[in-house]
């Protein structure tokens, strides 16, 4: 009886480490511990695949597409220029495991383990320069998605982008953005910096008047109903040889924009103003 639980007992050892090694021999990665600032996992071990590298996207369709407005949550957003330099302070997420392999905004497909971001409203393909200001760590990434959907949040890194800047076990981390360049490449030399240098400006009109009183009256109806990213400025002109004050609507980063603030606000009769 003895010999036989020795038996027993040797063939269970030999199994357990032949069991042992051979998970060794498979990649697997524990996510147990991580804290994604915009997605959770409820697996303790998920095994990923490996994405293969693939072209980055930047056709005139995608940009296209890409920059049109959307709207999340009942919430519109409207993706415009930015200029070389640009610089934005907010929250920085991440996400991993829960959108790994799946397809990005610009029809990419995301990897957790590339230097690659999501941006509410910038050019895909735009290459910022993230400081994590909580300890003074930096990195490069490519914007190839959309996102983070939450208030108060500016981008959304990669896995990898996140472990760089030290801020994947808390989740957030409040961050500086500077735009270095664009169509997946730092600017470097004059004319990339001016490739897409400036933003147009661009107004809704919605009154104009002989009379100062009258635009003033305009303005100040206009003020009590703007959201505060919007203001509205009294425009000093002549017209027919005459003066004339023109009431503008500003704050619009884009064409589309404006028409669309045009749209949903009943004023098909106003003008777009671009400067």
């Amino acid at each position: 009886m003895l010999l036989i639980t020795k038996k027993i007992l040797k063939c269970l050892v030999v199994l357990f480490f032949g069991l042992y090694l051979a998970g060794c021999t498979s990649k697997s990665y524990d996510i147990s511990s991580w804290s994604s600032g915009s997605s959770s996992s409820s697996s303790s071990t998920r095994t990923f695949k490996k994405i293969p590298k693939e072209k980055i996207r930047n056709s005139k369709a995608m940009h296209r597409a890409t920059m049109r407005s959307y709207v999340i949550a009942g919430k519109r957003y409207h993706p415009t220029l930015a200029k070389v330099d640009d610089q934005f302070k907010g929250i920085a997420s991440w996400y991993g495991p829960n959108f790994h392999a799946k397809k990005t905004s610009n029809g990419e497909v995301y990897d957790m383990y590339a230097m690659t971001a999501a941006h509410k409203t910038l050019p895909m393909n735009t290459i910022v320069k993230v400081d994590n200001l909580e300890n003074g760590k930096s990195i490069i990434v490519r914007i190839n998605d959309r996102g983070p959907f939450v208030t108060g949040r500016i981008i959304d890194l990669s896995n990898k982008a996140a472990h760089k800047v030290d801020m994947v076990k808390k989740g957030t981390a409040r961050v500086q953005l500077t735009v270095l360049g664009f169509n997946a490449k730092i600017a470097r030399t004059a004319q990339e910096k001016q490739e897409t240098a400036t933003v147009g400006k661009y107004y809704v009109q919605v009154g104009a008047f002989r009379r100062y009183e009258g635009a003033k009256i305009t303005q100040a109806k206009f003020k009590l109903i703007l959201e505060n990213n919007y203001d509205v400025v009294i425009k000093k002109g002549y017209f027919d040889s005459a003066p004339i004050n023109r009431v503008w609507i500003s704050g619009f980063r884009s064409e589309e924009e404006a028409r669309d603030f045009k749209a949903n606000n009943d004023l098909a009769g106003s003008m777009i103003i671009a400067e």
